[in-house]
């Protein structure tokens, strides 16, 4: 079992999906309080996403790319614009998707979870060869 989890955790991927459960769950916990507050789906979608952003960094940073963060300084600032940039994409994919099941009528479970999948898929093909590649972090 201890093998098990050693691999596990050795896993950048499987890290990566860990860190992302989290940041979702803060996500979908601030939507979910928005929406029952009466925000527009859309706005709250978007409010829950900023905040999950936070959330991600903080642990992708620490414990999914340690190895691959950048040194303080310029490399840093430029790998956590690359980082908002990325999740950017994601909240403009998030927002798109939660408002168009909104406006057909979908129901805001099934657009959520149809836009996390999306937002997923994209915000870990740049992360991993974007933000944190390692050849990217030397200033040049």
């Amino acid at each position: 079992m201890r093998l098990v989890a050693t691999r596990l955790w050795n896993d950048t991927f499987l890290r990566y999906v860990a860190a992302s459960g989290i940041a979702l769950g803060v996500d979908a916990s601030c939507f979910f309080s928005l929406v029952a507050a009466g925000a527009q789906p859309g706005v709250a979608a978007a409010v829950g996403y900023a905040i999950g952003i936070a959330a991600h960094w903080l642990i992708s940073s620490r414990a999914v790319f340690a190895h691959e963060l950048a040194e303080r300084g310029p490399a840093r600032t430029r790998q956590k614009m690359l980082f908002v940039i990325s999740a950017l994409g994601g909240l403009a994919l998030t927002t798109g998707i939660v408002s168009a099941g909104d406006a057909l009528g979908i129901n805001l479970a099934v657009t959520k979870a149809v836009a996390v999948g999306a937002s997923f898929t994209l915000t870990w093909l740049a992360r991993r060869w974007i933000v944190f590649r390692s050849d990217r972090l030397a200033v040049h």
